[in-house]
C-alpha cells in the first residue's frame, strides 16, 4: 500500500516520462493509465483532501498534450477518470459545485472516448450530488441517463442500485425503487466475477447500503436495520463503507433504542479521525442528531457534544481538517 507520505511519487514518476517524450506516447497513456487505476484502487485508503490534491496534479500532466485534433483516445480517457475522481473527491468534501464541474469533464471525456462504463459512472455521481442537494427531478434525470449507457453486468447494477433506486425512494416512488432493485440484484447475479474494488467498482455491501438507506426513507425500519447490519459486518471496521452502514444502521435503531444508536455513532467518531470522516458521514451525522433529539437518553449528550466540537471538512480558509 503507497502511504500518505509516498502517494506523490505516482504523480512524479508520471511528471519524468512526459520530461522524457513531451509530445506524449504509448508509455505516457499507459503511465496516465496506471496513476488512475492506483488512485481508485486505493481511494478508501488516504484522506480526501490528501489524494484530492494528488490527483488534480496528476490530471494535469497529460491535460497539457490534449488539443481539440489530437488523436489521443487513451489520454482522454485517463483524464475522464481522473476528472470522475476529483468529483466525486469534492462531493466527499462537501463542495457540490466543485464535483459537479469536474463530473461534467468527465461525462464531457468519456464521451469523446467511447467508455460507456466511465459515462455511465459519471452520471451516477451527477445524480448522486444533485439528490444531496435536494434537487430530485436533476437526480432522476442523470440517474436514468446512467443507467441507460451502463453495460450490462456490474456497471448496470451499479447504476440501478447507487443512482436510481435512492433517488425513486427519496421521491417516495416505492413501486419504482422495488424494480430498480430487483435490476441490480439481478445484474449483479449475471455478472460472471460479481464485484469490482475501487472507487469505479461495487459489490454485494454497497449494494446492501444502498438497500438499507432506500428503506430508510421509505419508512420500513426493520429492513433498513437489516440490510446495513449485513453492509457492517461485511466492511472492515473504521473504513468509510463501515462509517456509512453503520450511521444508517443507528438512525434505523434511533427510534426505539436510541442508546445503542448513539453509541455506534460515538464509535464512528472514536475509530474515524476528523480528516478522514466524509461530508456524507457527516451528513448521516446530522440526520441522526435530529432523530435523537427528542431521546435524551445515555450517550445522546455526549454524542451532540463530540459533533458539536467536531472541525469542518474544510474552514473558511479552505485548510482541511486536521
Amino acid at each position: 500500500m503507497t502511504t500518505d507520505a509516498g502517494l506523490p511519487s505516482v504523480r512524479e514518476s508520471l511528471q519524468l516520462a512526459l520530461l522524457a517524450e513531451p509530445e506524449g506516447s504509448p508509455l505516457v497513456a499507459e503511465l496516465a493509465e496506471a496513476a488512475a487505476d492506483h488512485y481508485h484502487l486505493n481511494y478508501n485508503k488516504h484522506p480526501v483532501p490528501v489524494l484530492f490534491r494528488e490527483v488534480c496534479a496528476a490530471r494535469a500532466l497529460p491535460a497539457r498534450l490534449l488539443t481539440p485534433t489530437a488523436d489521443g483516445t487513451e489520454l482522454h480517457r485517463q483524464v475522464g477518470r481522473l476528472s470522475g475522481l476529483l468529483g466525486n473527491l469534492a462531493f466527499h468534501l462537501d463542495d457540490a459545485a466543485g464535483a459537479r464541474t469536474h463530473l461534467v469533464t468527465a461525462v464531457s471525456y468519456a464521451n469523446r472516448c467511447g467508455d460507456a462504463a466511465l459515462a455511465a459512472w459519471a452520471y451516477g455521481a451527477q445524480s448522486m450530488v444533485a439528490r444531496s442537494t435536494g434537487n430530485l427531478t436533476s437526480a432522476c434525470a442523470y440517474a436514468e441517463r446512467g443507467a441507460a449507457a451502463a453495460p450490462r453486468g456490474l456497471v448496470r447494477a451499479q447504476l440501478h442500485a447507487w443512482a436510481l433506486l435512492p433517488t425513486l425512494a427519496q421521491q417516495g416512488r416505492a413501486r419504482e425503487a422495488a424494480t430498480a432493485l430487483d435490476v441490480a440484484l439481478t445484474e449483479l447475479e449475471a455478472d460472471p466475477v460479481g464485484e469490482a474494488p475501487g472507487r469505479f467498482g461495487f459489490d454485494e455491501p454497497e449494494l446492501a447500503l444502498h438497500q438499507a438507506e432506500a428503506h430508510l426513507t421509505l419508512g420500513r425500519t426493520d429492513q433498513a436495520r437489516a440490510r446495513a447490519e449485513a453492509s457492517a459486518a461485511a466492511c472492515t471496521p473504521g473504513t468509510p463503507g463501515w462509517a456509512a452502514a453503520t450511521l444508517v444502521l443507528a438512525q434505523a435503531e434511533a427510534s426505539d433504542q436510541p442508546s445503542d444508536a448513539a453509541q455506534r455513532a460515538l464509535d464512528v467518531l472514536d475509530r474515524v479521525p476528523p480528516s478522514r470522516l466524509r461530508a456524507t458521514a457527516r451528513t448521516r451525522l446530522g440526520r441522526l442528531d435530529g432523530l435523537l433529539a427528542a431521546r435524551p437518553t445515555e450517550g445522546v449528550a455526549d454524542l451532540r457534544e463530540r459533533l458539536r466540537t467536531l472541525p469542518p471538512p474544510v474552514d473558511s480558509s479552505g485548510a482541511a481538517s486536521a
